[in-house]
């Protein structure tokens, strides 16, 4: 458990809760239980569950087969996915990875300072871009509260993003350091609680641009993509990379920094609005500006 402070150390994490078990929450469920944590996934619907776990299963076969794991069925045994928020009354760290849509996590973060028990838990947020004071300010408790912001796929990729807001108590960002560093095997940069943080404010503009490339018939996204891994040795272009993200949260992300800096290069161009209107995700729906089986 989380304990310790008074010695100026941290104990390691036991218990973790994921709410949301899509892409991301089930990544995040994933290292954690193969970390040794005892991991509860939250899901809004019977439904939803299935298909996490379902999730969960697949990844963790595709570990196991490639030698990453020695058995899926020990990691999968210290998951449970569940419909009841309740259930995460005991944990010491939660991660909220549900629909970049402030409103509901503003809700979320309100029902988790009163379901979460320990006064000292971390309660993270794995938001790509709203600001972490708007989620801690609607708790009781928003010293506890931190963005820990994870990259897809998360099993993969070793960077996190660690971003307190004003509020948040240096002890809450050194758990969340020595959790995802020690405990997890991340890489933890740390990024001021603005729009965005390091990499989005980073990225976003660069795949807004290329869609405006193609949205422009400047060039085709085939190329535009092909331009950037063979002349500037990306390891996928922005387009394709815009797809494995999701349009949405594409979209998503470039309203939150567009509506914190009003910088023109943040707004959403509108070939992005309508793909999103049309239910056109990337990979997640099978077509983006690509098509996908």
């Amino acid at each position: 458990m989380l304990t310790g402070e008074m010695s100026g150390q941290t104990s390691s994490v036991d218990r973790v809760g994921v709410v949301g078990g899509g892409l991301m929450g089930a990544g995040i469920a994933e290292v954690s239980a193969r970390a040794g944590h005892d991991v509860v996934v939250v899901e809004s619907s019977d439904d939803a569950a299935k298909r996490a776990q379902g999730r969960l299963e697949a990844s963790l076969g595709r570990a196991e087969s490639k030698g990453k794991i020695d058995s899926a069925a020990a990691v999968l045994d210290r998951i449970r996915v569940l419909t009841d928020l309740d259930s995460l009354a005991d944990r010491e760290v939660v991660v909220e990875a549900i629909v970049e849509d402030e409103a509901a996590k503003v809700e979320l973060f309100r029902r988790l300072d009163q379901v979460v028990e320990a006064p000292e838990a971390v309660l993270a947020s794995n938001t790509s871009s709203i600001p972490i004071m708007k989620l801690g300010v609607v708790t009781s408790r928003p010293a506890q509260v931190i963005g820990i912001h994870f990259f897809n796929p998360v099993p993969v990729l070793r960077l996190v993003e660690l971003v307190p807001s004003l509020l948040t108590s240096k002890e809450t960002t050194e758990r969340a350091r020595a959790w995802t560093q020690e405990q997890l095997g991340k890489n933890a940069i740390d990024c001021q609680d603005r729009a965005g943080f390091v990499v989005n404010a980073l990225l976003i503009p660069f795949i807004l641009s290329a869609i405006r490339m193609a949205e422009s018939g400047f060039a085709s996204a085939e190329d535009i993509d092909r331009g950037l891994v063979l002349g500037a040795a990306h390891p996928q272009g922005p387009l394709a990379l815009a797809d494995l993200i999701g349009l949405d949260t594409t979209k998503a992300v470039a309203e939150s920094l567009y509506e914190e800096f009003k910088e023109p290069l943040y707004a959403a161009p509108p070939l992005l609005q309508r793909m999103v209107d049309a239910g056109l995700l990337g990979r997640k729906s099978g077509r983006g500006f690509y098509t996908y089986d």
